[in-house]
């Protein structure tokens, strides 16, 4: 199952959701309005994706602004973010996409290709 994470009226989870759609490759998607990775979650795609946390961020969001995250992720231990990111969804990036073991953020289709066009 591949699970996608976004907001409706997000550009980026729209794309993300097209391509799959568009591939006739199934999904499931959940809003991070309403439902959010638990921090254990959060943890393990982190750990999974092998990026850094800064990029679970959505760096462009209004919510990520108002907290200064730019500058106070680089303070934080890691499990406080996880913490802040299970707890609020705007601050995700968008879309997450967890696929077993394979954890993308953002949409890149490049990155898509590889993995469902073979």
């Amino acid at each position: 199952m591949i699970k996608v994470y976004g907001i409706k009226t997000c550009g980026s989870y729209k794309k993300g959701v097209k391509y799959f759609n568009d591939n006739e490759i199934e999904i499931t998607t959940f809003d991070l309005k309403q439902t959010v990775p638990t921090k254990e979650e959060m943890e393990k795609y982190h750990k999974l994706s092998g990026l850094e946390i800064k990029k679970f961020f959505n760096a462009s969001g209004k919510l990520y602004r108002d907290l200064d995250m730019k500058n106070k992720y680089k303070t934080m231990d890691v499990d406080d973010i996880y913490e802040l990111l299970s707890n609020n969804g705007m601050l995700i990036k968008r879309p997450l996409v967890i696929f077993g073991e394979v954890v993308l953020v953002g949409f890149n289709e490049k990155k898509y290709n590889q993995i469902w066009k073979k």
